[in-house]
């Protein structure tokens, strides 16, 4: 099955007990769990499936962890490539390889496994739609979306008990609803996929590389099925660069991201043999992020924000896909018995449960500064190939159970030096 952007829309039904709009991991794992529970619950997206996503593709212990309480882990597990460790280069050169329990799957089959079982689970998938402003009843409470489909196709109205707003990191429905505290995103990413099997047996970790030349972010080489790699690079703390009030990306940023990419292939032997021998799949894509649970509001009367739309993709790694699929489970939570609760039970049960999580992610922000400051990641793998319990620590960081700024923070490898 290929995707179709100018197909014709589905019919859209009138109204539905739960509108999710965009089915990406937060909103297909939302629609699943509450259509598990009987809810009438209508999913849309702007594209037919499957679709192309831009994403590193790589899935973690927390990824792991949501796509079992789905019921799909063993079939991303059948599609995915398995991974025994991250490694990680330091500017020097130098690097250690942390073990973990990770894989690699690209977003065009994780997405439709996620959507199929969320149809499967009882939702309803209409598609082509796109989110284009609420429908408020006389209080200013949202009742529903008004919906537009492909090119020359009447927009339609769906009433909705609670909507819930999975778009993603482009922040114009979050403005359309009222919720964007930021319209720049937080980050940026840019990646390609190359074909090289001789190299799948060289290359059998994700690899996350830090260099001078990278300063402000980082490269990645990510090795997925069939030989394809994921190759990319990534810059945090954009939306500082602009000042971060500004409405979207200026080119200037556009054309460093390339620069970066370009530098990544240049200091990193492995990048360089990639694009150089092998089979390049398409172009250079890029995307933004939205980091640290920040940049919107996560609900109001009517309506909840989940994934990447609230921000759950995490600021030092750029990982993103185990904290929507979280926020995706807690807006489901919440929803199930909203029709027996006022509105503000609703909205503060689904932001406890992401307030819950803002330690976390306040955690992987400190350890961010190594994406500024690539020569603290020189001290910390130094220390890890020498240390037993630094390299436990850091599989730790992979795994949730350790604090990533015990060891990516200026403290933090000050106490290293005499560990």
């Amino acid at each position: 099955m290929t995707e179709t952007p100018g197909r014709t829309p589905t019919a859209l039904p009138l109204q539905a007990d739960v509108l999710v709009v965009g089915a990406g991991p937060a909103g297909s794992a939302c629609a699943q769990m509450l259509a598990r529970t009987g809810l009438h619950t209508v999913l849309v997206d702007q594209h037919n499936f499957p679709r192309d996503k831009v994403c590193g593709d790589g899935l973690i212990p927390d990824s792991h962890a949501a796509l079992k309480r789905l019921g799909v882990y063993d079939e991303v597990a059948a599609a995915a490539q398995a991974v025994p460790h991250v490694r990680c280069v330091a500017p020097r050169a130098g690097h250690v390889d942390v073990p973990g329990t990770l894989s690699v799957l690209p977003r065009k089959v994780l997405d439709h496994i996620l959507v199929r079982a969320a149809q499967g689970a009882g939702a309803e998938l209409h598609t082509p739609w796109r989110f284009e402003a609420p429908l408020l009843d006389e209080t200013g409470r949202v009742v529903g979306a008004r919906l537009q489909g492909a090119e020359g196709t009447a927009a339609q109205e769906l009433r909705a008990r609670w909507v819930v707003l999975a778009t993603g990191a482009v922040p114009q429905a979050l403005a359309a609803a009222g919720l964007c505290e930021r319209h720049t995103p937080s980050g940026t990413a840019l990646r390609t996929y190359v074909r090289h099997p001789d190299l799948a047996e060289e290359i059998t970790q994700l690899q996350v590389v830090w260099h001078r030349q990278l300063r402000g972010g980082y490269g990645w080489v990510f090795p997925g099925p069939g030989g394809v790699f994921n190759i990319g690079a990534g810059l945090t703390d954009s939306h500082r660069l602009e000042g971060g009030k500004g409405r979207k990306t200026n080119q200037a940023q556009g054309m460093n991201l390339r620069q970066m990419f370009q530098a990544f292939c240049e200091v990193h032997p492995p990048a360089a043999k990639l694009m150089r021998q092998g089979q390049q799949l398409g172009p250079l894509k890029g995307a933004p992020l939205r980091f640290s649970l920040r940049g919107a509001k996560w609900s109001r009367p009517g309506l909840l924000v989940a994934g990447e739309a609230a921000g759950t993709t995490y600021a030092f790694t750029g990982e993103g896909i185990g904290k929507a699929l979280e926020s995706g489970l807690l807006a489901a939570e919440a929803l199930q018995h909203a029709a027996t609760r006022p509105d503000a039970q609703v909205q503060q049960a689904y932001e406890a449960g992401l307030r819950a999580l803002q330690p976390q992610f306040g955690l992987y922000d400190r350890a961010g500064i190594v994406n500024q400051r690539p020569w603290l990641a020189d001290l910390v793998i130094w220390r890890a190939r020498k240390s037993p319990r630094i390299l436990r620590r850091l599989a730790g960081v992979l795994d949730e159970t350790q604090n990533p700024a015990r060891l990516f923070t200026l403290s933090g490898v000050t106490k290293l030096l005499f560990e």
